[in-house]
């Protein structure tokens, strides 16, 4: 092999480790999460989360989620992207206790819910299922406002308006039982619940 040739392969080399160590510091641009409103916005009961005509019809989550918000706007759950965020006012969930309303929810991409209050019930089967509850003001966020949560520092940043809203700090029961998926991986995981409390 001539000299020109390994000065030549050297400085390909060169270029390639400058290049990948380039790619490296290089952040990954993050996609947008946005917000998702009903045209109602209080009281929204798990009966319109999921008609009660699928409940015991459809086991499967992915094809419940395809149904979520069906009486009210039929075409509310194509518009979900997976991380997404359903927004609404006070009292989301109330009525049927069943768990099949915050699985669809998970289910369909919505990596939280934000509401001003929630009924006791399906909050604690939402982060049963490891479903995001998060309480705040919710009066100035507007469908497809792009929006980004820390639930670590208790705000949900609204990009689109350029404002920040507090949150309520969701208990550390709770974020225990989301960072693994729901209470059942938590039992799975930790064997009880023993210290949790």
């Amino acid at each position: 092999m001539t000299k020109k040739k390994k000065e030549t392969q050297k400085m390909n080399v060169q270029e390639t480790k400058t290049m990948e160590t380039q790619k490296e510091i290089i952040p990954e641009k993050k996609t947008p999460k946005y917000a998702h409103r009903l045209k109602i916005e209080n009281d929204i009961n798990t009966d319109y989360v999921i008609s009660g005509r699928y409940k015991f019809k459809i086991q499967d989550p992915k094809e419940l989620a395809k149904h979520i918000f069906e009486d009210l706007e039929p075409d509310f759950g194509a518009k979900i992207k997976s991380g997404d965020f359903l927004v609404a006012g006070d009292n989301f969930g109330c009525g049927s206790s069943r768990e099949q309303a915050p699985v669809a929810l998970k289910a369909a991409g919505i990596s939280a819910v934000l509401a001003k209050g929630y009924a006791r019930i399906f909050y604690r089967n939402a982060f049963n299922v490891g479903l995001c509850l998060v309480e705040c003001d919710t009066r100035f966020i507007d469908d497809m406002d792009e929006l980004e949560l820390d639930i670590e520092h208790n705000v949900v940043r609204n990009i689109s308006k350029g404002i920040n809203i507090d949150i309520k700090p969701v208990p550390r029961i709770m974020m225990e039982f989301l960072k693994r998926g729901g209470v059942i991986e938590y039992f799975k995981e930790k064997k009880g619940f023993e210290g949790l409390v």
